[in-house]
């Protein structure tokens, strides 16, 4: 298992662009990716699950993976969140 912490730094938050990119960035890995906020977990697969989490600017989320691609997961998370300034 691999895990990551951010702070969100996209002035508005994980809305639906933010939230496609790191979407569609961890769709194609067999292993299971979660986002963490504010006591909450959902499926990093899942649009509306991320989305409905309603993650805010300055907001700290977790990002976890687990299986086989664990780190190739979480290091295609960590190139989206810098190449597209969402987080750090």
């Amino acid at each position: 298992m691999e895990k990551k912490t951010y702070t969100i730094t996209s002035s508005e938050g994980l809305h639906a662009r933010p939230c496609s990119l790191l979407v569609s960035a961890v769709t194609p890995f067999q292993s299971d990716v979660t986002i963490g906020y504010n006591g909450k977990k959902a499926n990093m697969k899942s649009i509306m699950g991320v989305m409905g989490m309603g993650i805010e600017s300055g907001a700290q989320v977790e990002i976890e993976a687990d299986g086989a691609d664990a780190a190739e997961a979480i290091a295609k998370v960590d190139e989206i969140m810098k190449q597209e300034n969402i987080g750090e």
